[in-house]
């Protein structure tokens, strides 16, 4: 008995670590992101993402052991505006929805290259189906 109780506890663990809405799940790190043909002005984003954002947030936004994805559901712009982005970048931002601590401001990066960036990661978002969806508490 107590090694069938194993057996289950290890499969619902394995079940809730996978699941795509626990906390838990999230914390791996990553999610498959796939990056098609960009505008001109996501290309220049990019490129910015790259030297400011990727060393956390992963290459094309798939997160990393040190931030979380950005191609991911929670940032669609009806739960996460642009703006929250463009303040995100200018005052941090506390730990709210995901496990690895808070987000300090990032110093030296122009509007200009938050603009960019913004248009990168909004236009992969939907790329891999990440639309507007009205926000529910």
């Amino acid at each position: 008995m107590h090694k069938r109780k194993w057996a289950v506890g290890i499969l619902f663990m394995g079940f809730f670590l996978n699941s795509p809405i626990t906390l838990a799940g999230h914390f791996n790190g990553h999610v498959n992101v796939k990056v098609g043909a960009l505008s001109a002005a996501a290309q220049k984003g990019q490129l910015a993402f790259d030297r400011t954002c990727s060393a956390c947030h992963g290459n094309n936004g798939e997160g990393s052991r040190q931030g979380p994805p950005l191609i991911h559901a929670i940032y669609n712009p009806g739960h996460h505006s642009n703006q929250s982005f463009y303040s995100a970048v200018r005052n941090g931002v506390q730990q709210h929805h995901w496990p690895y601590g808070n987000m300090p401001a990032q110093e030296g990066v122009s509007f200009s290259d938050m603009a960019g960036i913004v248009k990168f990661v909004r236009e992969v978002q939907q790329q891999n189906g990440i639309v507007l969806r009205d926000h529910e508490m």
